[in-house]
């Protein structure tokens, strides 16, 4: 057997199973006291201001919509600008060569067409989809479970370290030293603490592993 074999799976943290969505919210309230680097909680539809709860900032998902529609309308003005009036100007019944009312049904569609597709494709960006990474840990949060997980911070190994300098080592110190330490043990017993009916580890794990 190789070594790949033999290696334990890598810990991705833990995660506590709710029965209703206030125990869920009272639970985010107390891990998010606690400061610890990173968790994240998981529903089967939106809870109104859980993602405030959890100090989530705002998506800049409509920042995308609205440049993607403003792209859009520009590119419209000039297709009919430079088709109209510069490449290939007709004058059809009198009219001036910038007729705009005839040109909204067109600053319209194009608006709709590269907000719409921009924010799909942003949504996809900012959700890391398609996901290839992190294989579900339990396939009913979509359907009837509330869960929490505590994420396992990122550490570097012994060997990592050694190739770092003082300054990198310096920052990488300060950056763990911000949050709470992370033990499994002591985030299962915080988890049940907090109301949770069943808790789980949760091995870091790809969905073709």
């Amino acid at each position: 057997m190789g070594n790949s074999a033999n290696k334990a799976p890598k810990l991705a943290g833990v995660v506590g199973f709710f029965d209703t969505p206030d125990a869920l919210i009272a639970a985010t309230k107390q891990i998010r006291g606690l400061n610890y680097e990173s968790f994240d909680c998981f529903t089967p539809y939106p809870i109104h201001g859980l993602d405030k709860i959890q100090g989530l900032k705002r998506s800049p998902l409509p920042w995308i919509t609205m440049t993607a529609g403003l792209t859009g309308f520009m590119c419209a003005i000039l297709l009919q600008g430079w088709t109209s009036v510069i490449n290939w100007p007709l004058n059809v019944g009198g009219k001036p060569m910038w007729s705009w009312p005839a040109f909204v049904p067109i600053f319209f569609e194009l608006t709709v067409l590269f907000a719409g597709l921009c924010t799909v494709g942003g949504m996809f960006l900012l959700n890391g989809l398609p996901n290839t990474k992190k294989r579900s840990f339990d396939n009913n949060i979509t359907r009837d479970r509330f869960a929490l997980m505590i994420d396992a911070p990122n550490l570097k190994t012994a060997d990592e370290i050694e190739e770092m300098d003082d300054g990198e080592i310096a920052k990488y110190k300060a950056r763990l030293a911000k949050y709470k330490a992370f033990d499994e043990a002591e985030a299962k017993s915080i988890l049940q603490g907090a109301g949770a009916k069943d808790v789980r580890s949760v091995e870091a794990r790809g969905w073709f592993e």
